[in-house]
């Protein structure tokens, strides 16, 4: 799997709402900061979070667009994205989006998460 087939199956794992789809995926000591600006470190931490988002928002659709890569070699990459979202929150549907950086790790032989933050930009 290359660096870019990460991000399809990244955003195919979390479609499912499920852990043990997305926790293949993330490496053991991953740092996420989400767009509300909480920070969570280590891989039990980030799926608290994870579990946390798939409770609170139902029927969530997640898509990462506008990749720009700032790294690609064979064993790191770094990339940029724009992100959206829409589920269920609260009984109302709900939307948002913004930006986010990610960096990936090649260890084992997979891709794997090792730091994501999400941010809405300034307008």
């Amino acid at each position: 799997m290359s660096a870019s087939n990460f991000i399809k199956r990244y955003e195919a794992a979390l479609a499912t709402q499920s852990w043990e789809e997305v926790s293949p995926l993330i490496h053991p000591r991953a740092s996420v900061v989400f767009s509300d600006g909480t920070v969570h470190k280590g891989k039990n931490a980030v799926q608290k979070a994870y579990e946390a988002n798939f409770v609170r928002i139902e029927h969530e659709k997640y898509e990462m667009t506008n990749i720009h890569w700032l790294l690609e070699s064979e064993d790191s990459a770094a990339y940029m994205f724009d992100f959206s979202w829409t589920g269920i929150f609260e009984g109302k549907e709900a939307s948002g989006g913004g930006r986010g950086t990610a960096v990936l790790v090649f260890e084992s032989g997979k891709w794997l998460l090792l730091a994501e933050h999400l941010g809405y930009p300034e307008h």
